[in-house]
């Protein structure tokens, strides 16, 4: 502790690594202790509502303890190292290698190498062939487990899904079973657990010919209302990424946009109560002190009974509160939502440019429902307008892209023309590129190669040279690497275990991407980027086809099938469409 306190007065916020926050759990060490770690750092890791969920699961359960660990930053990551001290949680003070399971949450591609980063300061083999009954055993859990396979070489067991029953389910497991083995078979019984070496692909020239073992089905949770959720959440020691209490009004999304994986993978639509989420903000902010409460979830404004919701919180909240209210749709967007959260700027998100290609990717927003919701803003006083986009999507033309520029001008026009306008209006145009993703119907499609979005950026940064517009895009090399990641299979985790060698980590903050590492992994290791940026063979089976989530194949292919015809199939409150999830749906 001696060296520690001397680190910590040499390195860049020590305050990340002490612990101790207001409203963290009080927690000793049990039968069976858990550490929920999170490949990112601090500020990030402590505005992720997963992991709290997580930890306060398996806090419930008779003889379990769950810490948190966080990845330190770099400066604090090589002093660990040269002074030989090992990574530990945040609570105990304990060093993850003593601990019984270590669970990884998987929210973003790019911090894949931070996981194997966080493994090496902890002392724990990053293989999990070479790691005995001494060390944890490693899981990882979170959306990008959908597709586990570039990291099976890492990891014991994946949870696929929700974890509120299979975390717990878990638990009690390893409070029985102390042989890891033993466990790891048991394990894979656990819905929505799956564990890598007992299923497995087979190859043939680089591709799938079937699956050996059981099929994993995705956990799901359907009943909202009576899941844990933390009524205490800590207060970060400095500044987080969202400093506020967070309540999730419900999970999935009605839209099935073809592009969001989240739309599916979360489905079907659960929602929590009225008295239930007010009950829960209140606890929230009397326990955390926070002057600002977040109502998350993939679609808030889809909430059937938001504005009764809103009126029965702000009669209950202190009058201080503000309540935020992320992801409001464009087409379904109230003047009285935004005034809750007494904003001075609002994002929309069209996707694209054309309402051909807003048909193509299912969005089911008009050009009225544009105009008709920015006007809404501007009426408020509104004057500053954040406009998100998408290039390289299927079928996407040169008109698709004249079309973005046209939405921003036919924006412009509107303000110019609202009597209530006070100030120049700013408009913050955010372009991405395009990642197919495993569960959507554009999963088989190509990546864009870069001459292509190159043309599309030129094009773009000509037309939005406009006073009061900004224009900002993703770069392609990390969007490119988050692409092939996201569609791996078993051959990417050598490619991640050499460029982790190489010095390759902390990737999900752009200034540490370094291309060239990867270029030069990808060769050594005789592993093509194209196999996984290319379009792929609809009759062939793909890394992640064991995995059952409920959304059928046959449905994402008749989806696929829809946007190359250019027809829309519109969300779920207009009635059931057949995914899959019929039987376990209220909308059904």
């Amino acid at each position: 502790m001696k060296t520690l306190n001397e680190i910590l007065k040499t390195v860049e916020k020590p305050a990340r690594y002490i612990g101790g926050e207001y409203g963290e759990p009080k927690i000793k060490e049990d039968k069976f202790n858990y550490c929920v770690c999170f490949p990112d750092v601090y500020e990030v890791a402590m505005s992720n509502l997963g992991i709290r969920i997580v930890q306060d699961v398996i806090n419930n359960v008779d003889g379990a303890c769950a810490d948190r660990c966080y990845a330190p930053w770099p400066d604090f990551g090589t002093a660990l190292k040269e002074n030989n001290l090992p990574l530990y949680s945040l609570g105990l003070k304990k060093p993850l290698k003593d601990f019984d399971m270590i669970g990884f949450s998987l929210q973003y591609e790019m911090s894949y190498t931070t996981i194997l980063y966080m493994l090496d300061l902890a002392g724990i083999p990053l293989l999990a062939s070479e790691r005995g009954d001494n060390f944890p055993i490693v899981q990882g859990g979170g959306p990008c487990a959908c597709n586990p396979e570039p990291l099976v070489d890492f990891f014991d067991l994946f949870v696929i899904g929700d974890g509120e029953i299979s975390m717990r389910q878990l638990a009690e497991l390893k409070l029985k079973i102390k042989d890891k083995k033993e466990f790891l078979l048991r394990a894979s019984e656990i819905e929505g657990v799956y564990v890598p070496s007992i299923t497995k692909p087979i190859y043939n020239n680089n591709k799938i010919v079937k699956f050996e073992g059981n099929n994993v089905k995705r956990a799901i949770c359907l009943d909202l209302e009576t899941a844990p959720y933390p009524r205490f959440q800590p207060v970060g020691n400095i500044e987080v990424v969202h400093d506020r209490a967070v309540i999730e009004i419900m999970r999935g999304c009605y839209r099935g946009c073809r592009f969001c994986q989240a739309g599916f993978i979360y489905r079907p639509v659960r929602k929590r109560s009225v008295d239930n989420l007010t009950s829960l903000a209140c606890d929230l902010i009397k326990n955390t002190g926070h002057e600002n409460i977040s109502m998350n979830s993939l679609s808030t404004s889809d909430y059937a009974e938001l504005p009764t919701l809103l009126k029965q919180m702000k009669a209950s909240l202190p009058e201080y509160t503000t309540i935020a209210l992320p992801s409001l749709r464009i087409d379904n967007f109230e003047s009285f939502y935004a005034e809750q959260s007494r904003k001075s700027s609002l994002t929309f998100a069209p996707e694209a440019g054309t309402q051909r290609l807003r048909d193509v990717i299912n969005k089911d927003v008009t050009e009225q429902d544009i105009e008709t919701g920015v006007q809404k803003a501007f009426d408020l006083g509104i004057s500053a307008i954040k406009l998100y986009f998408m290039m390289g999507l299927p079928t996407e033309t040169d008109d698709d892209i004249d079309g973005i520029c046209k939405v921003v001008e036919k924006v412009k026009q509107i303000y110019s023309q609202n009597p209530k306008r006070l100030r120049g209006l700013r408009i913050n145009v955010s372009v991405s590129t395009f990642i197919p993703k495993p569960f959507t119907p554009f999963q088989w499609e190509a990546f864009a190669t870069k001459e292509q979005v190159d043309k599309k950026i030129a094009t773009l940064k000509a037309k939005l040279y406009i006073k009061g517009v900004s224009f900002n895009w993703n770069d392609y090399e990390l969007s490119e690497m988050e692409a092939v990641l996201a569609r791996g299979d078993r051959r990417i985790g050598k490619v991640l275990l050499n460029a982790y060698k190489k010095g390759s980590y902390f990737e999900s903050w752009c200034e540490y991407f370094k291309p060239e590492i990867y270029e030069q992994a990808f060769m050594e290791e005789n592993v093509n980027k194209l196999d996984y940026t290319g379009a792929q063979d609809l009759n062939e089976l793909l890394p992640w086809d064991f995995v059952d989530i409920g959304v059928t194949k046959k449905f994402l292919l008749s989806e696929r099938q829809k946007a190359y015809n250019g027809k829309i199939t519109g969300g779920c409150q207009r009635g059931c469409k057949g995914c899959g999830l019929q039987g376990r749906c209220d909308i059904k």
